[in-house]
């Protein structure tokens, strides 16, 4: 099973600037061990929305916005895709790097990982 785990965090965090070198090598630590494993299939990190676009849909009108977005309350700062056996071990990898956030930025972070399993041939959508 696959499943995409989706790093989010509020708008105060685009102010941070780049991760702290401390993140990375806490988060690599975690990831040399799941990709050692053979259960990570891609992990990026994103630019601030300021670099970014949307392109939304109502009403039958295409409508684009260039990034920032001021009435946004969080963002995505970054993904990992993961192939496991179960929800529960996705959801251990969530747990284990958001942990790793919260360890080194502090009690002023705030985050969450959203765990979506991937659709892939064969499963069904209910």
């Amino acid at each position: 099973m696959r499943f995409m785990l989706i790093h989010k965090a509020d708008t105060n965090t685009e102010s941070f600037g780049p991760p702290p070198a401390g993140l990375m090598e806490a988060l690599g630590g975690l990831m040399d061990e799941i990709t050692g494993a053979g259960k990570l299939v891609d992990t990026q990190g994103l630019l601030p929305s300021a670099a970014g676009a949307r392109v939304r849909v109502g009403g039958g009108k295409l409508v684009v916005t260039d990034g920032p977005f001021a009435e946004s309350k969080e963002v995505i700062g970054g993904f990992a895709i993961v192939e496991v056996d179960s929800k529960e071990e996705a959801m251990d990898i969530a747990r284990r790097w958001m942990q790793i956030h919260a360890n080194v930025l502090g009690p002023d972070y705030n985050g969450e990982a959203e765990i979506r399993q991937v659709f892939e041939a064969g499963d069904i959508c209910r």
